[in-house]
């Protein structure tokens, strides 16, 4: 289970997302979110490990750290913690943002991770192909098998993956990147990678920002797959199809609504939203990650709306 909790340090609003709220055994309906809330769910002896609101406020985040929390109903449950201060450009702390994951059962969960790291390993040595994401520190996380299939360490490809595209085309590819990646816009384009066996191949790479229902920023997802080859067909497609849809903007709605000559009200029946819902999307007024913008673009594909990410950072609209 993962929640999120984001924190703006001006006017003390605090958002913890629903998951952290089941997390933690509480009806958010009831409880009011809060530093204070929280730290008296952590376990006594525990306390200590995690942060004053004094501390917190003056930027002084712990990056990493793992909590004992006892739930109303006397459960206990322990949580690896994911800390980020939120700083403006003058180094003033603004906010704090965190990522919670239930860890209570880490041999579960080793299982489950194992489990998905060998799916993916084995989907890259056949196909080439893999999913990949990047987080907050900035490292990316690949599966260990495009090291051994290109030759550069992990730790190398997770600091600098244009390690692996033919120096000719390394610093404008990786420009492009990182000037889509700072600017939060999709990421896509074709480049040509060496692999451990001389072979050149030229694979298509995916980019785009993810977040969560409550607007936190999680990072990016990515795909990256050989332009000649098909694409398989994976659980992990489901993520990067979803931070894909995130990307859309109220401008796209209002297009799509036109090739389909929709009003706002027939968008609303088909997605089973509000019309006030969809006015918020069209008007950006809406978290990037809010389940509604989800609802509202399978509602358009359902009708034969494509939204498709150009090399641009752009999303063309188009009917089939």
């Amino acid at each position: 289970m993962i929640g999120t909790w984001r924190w703006v340090f001006a006017t003390d609003a605090h958002v913890w997302s629903a998951g952290l709220f089941r997390m933690l055994g509480l009806d958010p309906h009831r409880a009011r979110a809060g530093h204070e809330l929280f730290l008296g769910l952590v376990h006594p002896e525990d306390r200590e490990g995690w942060a004053s609101a004094g501390d917190l406020v003056l930027g002084r985040v712990p990056r990493l750290s793992t909590v004992r929390v006892v739930r109303p109903d006397g459960g206990l449950r322990v949580l690896s913690i994911a800390a980020e201060a939120r700083l403006a450009p003058d180094g003033r702390p603004l906010g704090l943002s965190a990522i919670l994951l239930d860890v209570t059962e880490p041999d579960g969960l080793t299982r489950l991770c194992r489990e998905e790291e060998g799916r993916r390993q084995a989907l890259y040595r056949t196909t080439l192909t893999t999913t990949f994401s990047l987080g907050l520190d900035l490292l990316h996380v690949f599966p260990a098998e495009v090291a051994r299939v290109h030759g550069p360490t992990l730790a190398e490809i997770s600091v600098d993956p244009f390690v692996m595209v033919v120096p000719e085309e390394r610093e404008a590819f990786c420009a492009r990147g990182w000037e889509a990646h700072d600017r939060g816009l999709p990421f896509q384009g074709l480049a040509r990678e060496r692999l451990a066996n001389g072979e050149v191949w030229q694979f298509r790479i995916l980019g785009v920002p993810a977040w969560d229902a409550d607007g936190t920023y999680l990072g990016r997802t990515g795909l990256k797959h050989p332009v000649h080859g098909a694409l398989p067909a994976t659980g992990a497609d489901r993520r990067l199809t979803r931070a894909l849809e995130q990307a859309v903007q109220g401008y796209h709605l209002r297009a799509a609504r036109g090739l389909l000559d929709w009003s706002m009200a027939m968008l609303a029946q088909a997605s089973g939203l509000s019309v006030t819902t969809v006015r918020r999307l069209e008007e950006n007024a809406e978290f990037q990650g809010a389940r509604s913008r989800h609802s509202a673009v399978e509602a358009l594909r359902r009708a034969g709306i494509r939204f498709i990410a150009l090399d641009d950072g752009t999303i063309a609209v188009a009917r089939r």
